[in-house]
Protein backbone atom coordinates (compact mmCIF):
# COMPACT_ATOMS: atom_id res chain seq x y z
CA UNK A 1 0.00 0.00 0.00
CA UNK A 2 1.46 3.36 -1.05
CA UNK A 3 1.44 6.28 1.33
CA UNK A 4 -0.63 9.33 0.50
CA UNK A 5 0.96 12.76 0.92
CA UNK A 6 -0.80 16.11 0.83
CA UNK A 7 0.73 19.18 -0.77
CA UNK A 8 -0.16 22.51 -2.30
CA UNK A 9 -1.14 22.75 -5.94
CA UNK A 10 1.63 23.78 -8.35
CA UNK A 11 1.29 25.33 -11.79
CA UNK A 12 2.66 22.13 -13.34
CA UNK A 13 -0.27 20.21 -11.81
CA UNK A 14 -2.88 21.80 -14.05
CA UNK A 15 -3.60 18.78 -16.31
CA UNK A 16 -3.90 16.35 -13.39
CA UNK A 17 -5.84 18.88 -11.29
CA UNK A 18 -8.26 19.50 -14.18
CA UNK A 19 -8.83 15.75 -14.63
CA UNK A 20 -9.55 15.35 -10.91
CA UNK A 21 -11.92 18.32 -10.82
CA UNK A 22 -13.69 17.10 -13.95
CA UNK A 23 -14.22 13.67 -12.33
CA UNK A 24 -15.55 15.40 -9.20
CA UNK A 25 -18.00 17.49 -11.24
CA UNK A 26 -19.11 14.43 -13.21
CA UNK A 27 -19.96 12.70 -9.93
CA UNK A 28 -22.33 15.59 -9.26
CA UNK A 29 -23.67 15.37 -12.82
CA UNK A 30 -22.35 18.74 -13.92
CA UNK A 31 -19.69 20.24 -16.14
CA UNK A 32 -18.13 23.66 -16.55
CA UNK A 33 -16.68 25.56 -19.50
CA UNK A 34 -12.90 25.76 -19.90
CA UNK A 35 -12.90 29.42 -18.86
CA UNK A 36 -14.12 28.39 -15.38
CA UNK A 37 -11.41 25.71 -15.09
CA UNK A 38 -8.78 28.25 -16.11
CA UNK A 39 -10.05 31.01 -13.82
CA UNK A 40 -10.40 28.68 -10.83
CA UNK A 41 -6.91 27.26 -11.32
CA UNK A 42 -5.43 30.75 -11.55
CA UNK A 43 -7.26 31.87 -8.40
CA UNK A 44 -5.98 28.83 -6.49
CA UNK A 45 -2.41 29.85 -7.35
CA UNK A 46 -2.76 33.64 -7.21
CA UNK A 47 -1.45 35.79 -4.37
CA UNK A 48 -4.23 38.24 -5.22
CA UNK A 49 -6.83 35.61 -4.19
CA UNK A 50 -5.52 34.54 -0.77
CA UNK A 51 -8.93 33.31 0.37
CA UNK A 52 -9.11 30.61 -2.34
CA UNK A 53 -6.84 27.64 -1.75
CA UNK A 54 -6.35 23.99 -2.54
CA UNK A 55 -4.34 20.86 -1.91
CA UNK A 56 -3.65 17.68 -3.82
CA UNK A 57 -3.37 14.16 -2.46
CA UNK A 58 -0.34 12.43 -4.00
CA UNK A 59 0.23 8.68 -4.25
CA UNK A 60 3.22 7.22 -6.12
CA UNK A 61 4.08 10.74 -7.38
CA UNK A 62 0.63 11.06 -8.98
CA UNK A 63 -2.24 13.33 -7.90
CA UNK A 64 -5.13 11.13 -6.75
CA UNK A 65 -7.31 13.65 -4.93
CA UNK A 66 -8.04 17.33 -4.46
CA UNK A 67 -9.64 19.73 -2.07
CA UNK A 68 -10.55 23.40 -2.54
CA UNK A 69 -11.35 25.69 0.36
CA UNK A 70 -12.38 29.30 0.68
CA UNK A 71 -12.16 31.70 3.62
CA UNK A 72 -14.97 34.23 3.95
CA UNK A 73 -16.46 36.67 6.42
CA UNK A 74 -19.38 35.46 8.52
CA UNK A 75 -21.93 37.52 10.39
CA UNK A 76 -21.90 35.20 13.42
CA UNK A 77 -18.12 35.36 13.90
CA UNK A 78 -15.63 38.19 14.21
CA UNK A 79 -13.15 36.31 12.05
CA UNK A 80 -13.53 34.43 8.83
CA UNK A 81 -14.87 30.91 8.42
CA UNK A 82 -13.64 28.26 6.01
CA UNK A 83 -15.84 26.66 3.37
CA UNK A 84 -14.49 23.35 2.07
CA UNK A 85 -16.01 23.60 -1.39
CA UNK A 86 -14.71 20.63 -3.38
CA UNK A 87 -13.32 17.29 -2.18
CA UNK A 88 -12.54 14.35 -4.45
CA UNK A 89 -10.41 11.21 -4.43
CA UNK A 90 -9.96 8.82 -7.34
CA UNK A 91 -11.58 5.45 -6.71
CA UNK A 92 -8.20 3.72 -6.19
CA UNK A 93 -7.33 6.22 -3.43
CA UNK A 94 -10.59 5.78 -1.53
CA UNK A 95 -10.36 3.86 1.69
CA UNK A 96 -6.63 4.63 1.82
CA UNK A 97 -6.93 7.89 3.74
CA UNK A 98 -6.89 10.41 0.89
CA UNK A 99 -10.16 12.09 1.86
CA UNK A 100 -9.31 12.12 5.56
CA UNK A 101 -5.85 13.59 4.89
CA UNK A 102 -7.28 16.27 2.60
CA UNK A 103 -9.83 17.31 5.23
CA UNK A 104 -7.16 17.28 7.93
CA UNK A 105 -4.97 19.51 5.73
CA UNK A 106 -7.82 22.01 5.43
CA UNK A 107 -8.36 21.85 9.20
CA UNK A 108 -4.64 22.55 9.76
CA UNK A 109 -4.60 25.43 7.28
CA UNK A 110 -7.71 26.93 8.85
CA UNK A 111 -6.20 26.61 12.32
CA UNK A 112 -3.02 28.30 11.14
CA UNK A 113 -5.15 31.10 9.66
CA UNK A 114 -6.93 31.39 13.04
CA UNK A 115 -10.12 30.26 11.35
CA UNK A 116 -11.24 27.17 13.29
CA UNK A 117 -14.74 27.00 11.79
CA UNK A 118 -14.73 24.71 8.73
CA UNK A 119 -17.91 23.56 6.99
CA UNK A 120 -18.96 21.88 3.77
CA UNK A 121 -21.97 20.55 1.89
CA UNK A 122 -22.58 17.21 0.24
CA UNK A 123 -25.52 15.55 -1.40
CA UNK A 124 -27.55 13.16 0.70
CA UNK A 125 -26.85 10.25 -1.68
CA UNK A 126 -23.07 10.53 -1.23
CA UNK A 127 -23.16 7.66 1.29
CA UNK A 128 -19.52 6.56 1.06
CA UNK A 129 -18.16 10.05 1.67
CA UNK A 130 -20.68 10.70 4.42
CA UNK A 131 -19.30 7.76 6.41
CA UNK A 132 -16.00 9.64 6.55
CA UNK A 133 -17.63 13.03 7.16
CA UNK A 134 -19.61 11.64 10.10
CA UNK A 135 -16.28 10.74 11.74
CA UNK A 136 -14.66 14.12 11.08
CA UNK A 137 -17.40 16.69 11.63
CA UNK A 138 -20.87 17.23 13.04
CA UNK A 139 -23.85 16.82 10.73
CA UNK A 140 -26.05 19.90 10.98
CA UNK A 141 -29.79 20.08 10.33
CA UNK A 142 -29.51 22.85 7.73
CA UNK A 143 -31.10 22.49 4.30
CA UNK A 144 -29.60 24.40 1.40
CA UNK A 145 -31.72 26.58 -0.87
CA UNK A 146 -30.29 28.05 -4.03
CA UNK A 147 -31.47 30.68 -6.47
CA UNK A 148 -31.29 29.06 -9.89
Amino acid sequence: MSAIAIRQIYRSDKPEWAALWKAYLEFYETSLPDEIYNATFERLLSDSHPDQNGFLAIMDNTPVGLVHYIYHAHNWNLGKVCYLQDLYAKPQARGMGAGRKLIEAVYAAADQAECPSVYWLTQDFNHAARKLYDKMATLTPFIKYSRS
